[in-house]
């Protein structure tokens, strides 16, 4: 838990405004923009393909860009679909996934596998890209998790949301939200009693990785 936590305090992430144009790498799959530039830490939430009721898809169109992650967020938290990331057995696959190139090509300081989505943050290593990184962490664990609940079709939905963090208060901020996701979303009373987060990773002591011994590509 040390290292972590002093990366979290000390990790000296420089303001928005000194990553140099040539970096910038905005773009946009849909109705989330995208800034996949090397060596940001970034935030990131992954969701299953049916967290969404379709007609939030329209309605988000509706609202000003700063208010669209906010209402998303509020939205999956509400549980929506048929949650296959409460099976455990899903849960520990996806964390696994994470787990599995930590402080290869990203560094990971806070995450948690919800019931229906994933928050994520690291320091993406500069020689890697966020897209990528995502791709193999969704290609790798839906083919599992489909094989595990015995079903088909679209796991994963294609967007993802991502925010580079600002400075270390901003980064001190989100790492506290994303461990207390659980608990504001009425699953557990305490961060530590979620299994599948970096909280009860750090207060249990426990190799979070579990016994899959296969990794993403």
């Amino acid at each position: 838990m040390g290292n972590r936590r002093e990366t979290l305090r000390n990790a000296g992430v420089p303001p928005a405004s000194t990553v140099p144009k040539e970096r910038s790498g905005w773009r946009s799959r849909g109705y989330l923009p995208h800034f996949d530039a090397p060596g940001l830490v970034q935030h990131i939430v992954f969701r299953l393909a049916d967290s969404l009721p379709e007609r939030f898809h329209d309605d988000i169109f509706k609202l000003h860009a700063d208010e669209r992650v906010p209402a998303i967020d509020v939205a999956l938290d509400r549980g929506h679909g048929a949650r296959a990331l409460s099976d455990p057995r899903v849960a520990e696959l996806v964390q696994g996934a994470l787990l599995a190139f930590d402080a290869t090509r990203y560094a990971l300081l806070a995450w948690c596998v919800m019931p229906n989505h994933v928050h994520v943050l690291a320091a993406v290593k500069p020689e890697c890209s966020l897209a990528g990184i995502i791709h193999s962490w969704k290609s790798y664990s839906a083919k599992r998790a489909n094989r595990i609940l015995g079903r088909t079709g679209a796991f994963w939905a294609k967007e993802y949301f991502d925010r580079f963090m600002r400075d270390d208060e901003h980064l001190a901020t989100t790492a506290a939200y994303i461990e207390g996701n659980p608990v504001k979303a009425g699953l557990c009373q305490e961060v530590s009693d979620w299994r599948f987060s970096s909280a009860w990773h750090d207060w249990s002591g426990r190799d979070a990785r579990g016994p899959h011994t296969a990794q993403p590509q």
